[in-house]
């Protein structure tokens, strides 16, 4: 007997219904919320894997390295801190400019303008990559001059070098995951770091021991490289080009300024926020090797937290600016109200794992001694807080760079960590004697100062392309308010060949003043001195690219 009903039915063509199978959540959740979570979380895991992929990357390199002797692993570390301040945040933030463009062109159904833009964004990253190799290229002399140990500046030296082939590698990497997750495809990246990951492990398993400490360089920079080729492959081989590239267009050189008014800020938003991390560890080891210690193992558990708030961050982004190109002011609303609340679900979900089971890692890390485990214990009750604030961070970040407002979440990065958070940690661990706990006891008082602005927001999609309007739109709540409309100013074909191309040659040049440097300048003669704690902070006090 059939005892299914319309009823019955209707429940089952739900997509959340996969998810929500309890008559009792059901009830408590109303369906509109209950649609907008099953959205996000379909997103969240697909991104949280691809983040733990990307993470393993570099810590197979620390396993390998680490193989070879304390020296080389402090230099693997210098050259990877100098890689993450320098071009893998640059980097980061100019693709994150994407996510806005791409996330609102693509929902205001303007397909090919997505495709023009990731043009732009090519061209752009393409050439930024160059002023970021001739900073790398001298990474010895900077970091002699800041009193690193000669024989550590000179293996991070060699690193660094290895890995420039990398830097563009990595650049349209993050942006080939802008132009695939703003349309809500998400696993191809998943696949993709997959296959980055096995190549890195067997590379490096035979470089490694063959020609020692470059082979691991060399293996990393493979495994940068693979994991943009092998993204660019799913890309052709399951055809998600085709409805957005139309093929390489003369547009893509027009209109760099709008591109540039959301990239600058997100890349100030980023560095001003990887760069506090790298300062926190330059302190810690000004103080002691036990407080630097138990700084570097409460920084990877955190870390490694942090996953979830970046993969919600990149749903929230995805989900708020496809919903504004279409038009639909209702739906970012809402889906910035099902964020966060998931935030602070998870937030207290993951207080209670880390809280409870903080006495497991006793025993499992490796050689941790009394005194740093004493340290460590007291640190992961304050950074327990500290995930907290940093998923309500994370969801508010994507929320902001899905309707377009990233000078917010730069400003409010710069006066929270630089202006509040630094002088007080230098306040509390060096004179009110709290050690490396001040350090966390002022991340906790930057991020909860943290607060995003939903009210106001900005469509910065070009709808109206035809028509020759190039229109800026702010929403106030429910309201539409435009608030200006001009023609679309393109430059003539003598304008775009001057500008653009003073614009490569000044970054060529960059290079080249940088490579001359390294050619020419003799190595400063630093002695070796207080320095060395810092150089004993190990890998991934900053986010390593994402």
């Amino acid at each position: 007997m059939d005892v299914s009903g319309p009823r019955t039915d209707a429940l089952s063509m739900e997509p959340s219904a996969k998810l929500f199978c309890c008559g009792f959540v059901r009830r408590c959740i109303p369906l509109v919320y209950r649609e907008e979570l099953y959205h996000i979380l379909r997103m969240t895991g697909p991104l949280l894997v691809c983040r733990f992929l990307n993470f393993l990357l570099f810590f197979v390199v620390t396993m390998f390295c680490g193989r070879l002797g304390n020296t080389v692993l402090a230099g693997y570390a210098m050259a990877s801190a100098t890689i993450n301040v320098t071009a893998a945040a640059t980097g980061l933030g100019l693709a994150l400019a994407c996510d806005t463009l791409v996330s609102q062109t693509f929902g205001s159904k303007n397909l090919l303008r997505v495709g023009v833009t990731l043009q732009r964004g090519i061209l752009i990253l393409t050439l930024f990559s160059l002023p970021c190799c001739a900073l790398l290229v001298n990474t010895q002399p900077l970091l002699l001059y800041l009193g690193q140990d000669p024989e550590v500046a000179r293996i991070a030296q060699l690193y660094v070098v290895a890995y420039l082939p990398a830097i563009p590698a990595m650049f349209l990497y993050q942006l080939q995951l802008s132009y695939l997750q703003n349309q809500g495809v998400i696993k191809p990246q998943m696949y993709a770091s997959a296959v980055a990951n096995v190549a890195n492990v067997i590379v490096n398993y035979f470089l490694i021991f063959s020609v020692h400490f470059s082979g691991s360089a060399a293996a990393n920079t493979f495994a940068q490289v693979c994991n943009c080729f092998a993204l660019f492959c799913f890309i052709r081989w399951q055809r998600i080009y085709e409805k957005t590239w139309g093929g390489w267009s003369s547009e893509a050189l027009q209109d760099w300024g709008s591109y540039m008014k959301l990239a600058i800020p997100s890349t100030l938003m980023t560095c001003f926020e990887w760069w506090i991390y790298e300062v926190g560890g330059f302190l810690a080891g000004m103080l002691s090797e036990v407080d630097l210690a138990a700084q570097h193992v409460v920084i990877m558990l955190a870390y490694i937290n942090y996953m979830i708030p970046l993969g919600m961050q990149g749903a929230a982004c995805v989900r708020v600016g496809n919903a504004l190109g279409a038009g639909e002011t209702a739906a970012a609303i809402l889906t910035s109200k099902v964020s966060l609340i998931s935030a602070a679900v998870i937030a207290i979900f993951q207080g209670f794992i880390l809280g409870s089971t903080k006495t497991y890692f006793k025993i499992n890390l490796t050689k941790m001694t009394e005194n740093v485990y004493h340290v460590y214990m007291w640190l992961c009750v304050i950074i327990i807080m500290n995930i907290n604030f940093s998923l309500f961070q994370g969801v508010g970040m994507g929320i902001l760079l899905g309707t377009g407002q990233q000078k917010i979440a730069a400003i409010a990065n710069l006066f929270g960590y630089y202006c509040i958070g630094l002088p007080s940690s230098i306040v509390l661990m060096f004179i009110a004697k709290l050690q490396v706990a001040g350090l966390f006891k002022c991340i906790i008082l930057t991020l909860s100062t943290f607060t995003g602005n939903g009210n106001g927001y900005v469509v910065v999609g070009s709808h109206d392309q035809d028509e020759g309007l190039n229109c800026t739109v702010v929403h106030e709540g429910p309201k539409v308010t435009q608030v200006e409309e001009k023609p679309a100013v393109l430059l003539s074909t003598a304008q775009l060949v001057l500008r653009r191309g003073l614009t490569t040659l000044a970054a060529l040049l960059m290079l080249a003043v940088g490579i001359a440097v390294h050619l020419t300048v003799p190595l400063p003669e630093v002695s070796y001195g207080a320095g060395a704690n810092f150089t004993l902070n190990s890998n991934f006090t900053t986010a390593t690219p994402v």
